[in-house]
This record gives structure tokens, C-alpha cells and sequence, in this order.
């Protein structure tokens, strides 16, 4: 058994590989958002801020190679949430409302994809990876010995890689209800006070969400087992107020760009769930 000092110096090739492969794909979401604003015909309010969402993905690819080069257990979940939400942030911006999408930015668009896919696959199929990431957090631990910051098991009982995963899909709830609530702002700045109370019911919404998934991923981590139906029901909550919101504010093309991302969010969240759920009974029976 490999010590954490091991761990730390000895990195498998493939942790090298997955490192360089994201700095990568870090490189070209920035690249390929530039594009997209470059070529697109309508620089507006809410163009700018999607782009700016998107673009902050580079700063979670960044995190990630963290996470991967320290042997995070956290690395998979959140690459896969990450991986997919940047396709569709990115493909949202690509379509124009009228016409087709110019050439460089569909070309940039498939080689995003197929650098997320690869991270995906590195993550999710690499042995070498699977046994690298197996660490947990350092945290500031005090005992005979003295006071020291050192990696720690959590007390509470280990959660299954399915657990994680809904949690990190969960945990984008929020910033894919604030991003089009910001965007809907521009309809007020256009002259429409009528929607002034729905959109900040919106962003309010939006905030109070964060609470709500963490507050359910808490009791989820510590093997509650009703956690799971809550977490179902604001799934389900969070989806009834967004996609309508969306519809009306954004109209059909905002409900395409800014409904999606959550819908295929809320998708990895259940699936998650239900693949945990299944894996637990399986294991009692």
C-alpha cells in the first residue's frame, strides 16, 4: 500500500496525461466563447452574460487538475457534471436565433466536445486513475502528537461515487437558475417593468435553491435515506419554477439555451440517485 507521500510524488502517467488534457480543454473554452462572440450577430445583454458563465468553466477546469493531481475522490463527479454542463453552455451559444451557426465556431464546438468526452473517458475508464484518486481532504487535525494538517477519513459513512455524483449535479441548480435570471434583467432594462417581480422572484429562487441542495446533500452524505426523496422533490421544484420562467421571460430560444443545461443537470441527478439506491439495495439483499 502506497504511503500519501508516494502518492503525491509518484503520479501515474495517466494523471499527467488527464492534467495536460484539461489544461487543454481549459485553453479552448476560452478560445472557442471568444469565437462565438466574435462571429455572433447580436453582441447583447444576455449573450454577454451566458459567455461570461461559460467562460468561467475554464476556472473549473483549473480546480480540477487540483483535484486530480492531489488524488481527490471528488475529481470523477465533478469532472462528469462539469464536462457536461460545458457542452451545453457552450452549444447554447452556437445556434444564432436566425440562420446557422458560422463555421469556425461549429468546428470549435465539436473539438470542446471531443476534449470533454476524452476527460470523461480518462476519468471513468482509466485504472491507473481509479487507484490514484482515493484521497480525501487535509484538514487541521489536533491530538497528542501536537497540531498538524494532514489528510482525514471522514467520520461520516463513505459515500458511493453515484452519491457524489448527484451531489455535484445538484449543486448547479443554482448558478443555472441565477445565469438566465440575470439574463431576463435585460428585459427590464428594455422596458418591461411588468416582469420585474417575476425575475426577482427568480434570482430569489435561484439563491434559496443553494440552501436548499446543500441542506439536502448534508443529511445525503450522512446516509439519510429520506435526503433522497428531498432531494427528488427540489428536483423537482427547481425545474417547475425555471423551465416556465423560462418560457415566458426568454421566450422558446431562452428555453432552449438556459432550460436545458438544468434539464440535463436534474437528468445526471436523478440517474445518480437511482443508481445509488439500486446499488444499495443490491449490497443489503
Amino acid at each position: 500500500m502506497r504511503t500519501a507521500a508516494e502518492t503525491e510524488v509518484r503520479r501515474p502517467s495517466a494523471v499527467r496525461a488527464l492534467t495536460t488534457l484539461l489544461a487543454v480543454t481549459a485553453a479552448a473554452t476560452v478560445v472557442v466563447e471568444l469565437l462565438n462572440w466574435w462571429y455572433a450577430p447580436e453582441q447583447g445583454f444576455g449573450l454577454a452574460v451566458r459567455t461570461g458563465w461559460a467562460m468561467l468553466r475554464s476556472v473549473g477546469f483549473l480546480v480540477l487538475i487540483g483535484h486530480v493531481r492531489r488524488g481527490r475522490t471528488v475529481a470523477r463527479p465533478f469532472g462528469l457534471i462539469l464536462a457536461v454542463t460545458t457542452v451545453f453552455a457552450v452549444g447554447r451559444l452556437i445556434v444564432p436565433r436566425q440562420g446557422v451557426p458560422p463555421l469556425p465556431g461549429v468546428l470549435g464546438f465539436a473539438l470542446l466536445t471531443g476534449l470533454c468526452v476524452a476527460v470523461v473517458w480518462l476519468l471513468h475508464r482509466s485504472s491507473a486513475l481509479a487507484g490514484h484518486l482515493v484521497r480525501h481532504r487535509s484538514r487541521l487535525v489536533i491530538d497528542r502528537s501536537g497540531i498538524s494538517w494532514r489528510e482525514v477519513a471522514p467520520r461520516r459513512p463513505e459515500a458511493s461515487g453515484w452519491l457524489l455524483t448527484s451531489r455535484v449535479a445538484a449543486f448547479t441548480y443554482s448558478p443555472l437558475m441565477l445565469v438566465p435570471s440575470l439574463v431576463a434583467g435585460g428585459a427590464v432594462l428594455d422596458g418591461r417593468l411588468i416582469a420585474v417581480p417575476a425575475v426577482a422572484f427568480w434570482f430569489g429562487a435561484g439563491v434559496m435553491t443553494s440552501y436548499a441542495v446543500l441542506l439536502c446533500t448534508a443529511f445525503l452524505m450522512h446516509g439519510r435515506q429520506w435526503a433522497r426523496g428531498l432531494l427528488v422533490a427540489v428536483t423537482v421544484v427547481v425545474l417547475a419554477v425555471d423551465l416556465p420562467l423560462c418560457r415566458w421571460l426568454l421566450g422558446v430560444d431562452g428555453l432552449v439555451r438556459d432550460g436545458g443545461p438544468l434539464v440535463a443537470a436534474a437528468t445526471i441527478t436523478l440517474y445518480a440517485l437511482w443508481r445509488a439506491t439500486r446499488a444499495d439495495r443490491a449490497a443489503t439483499a
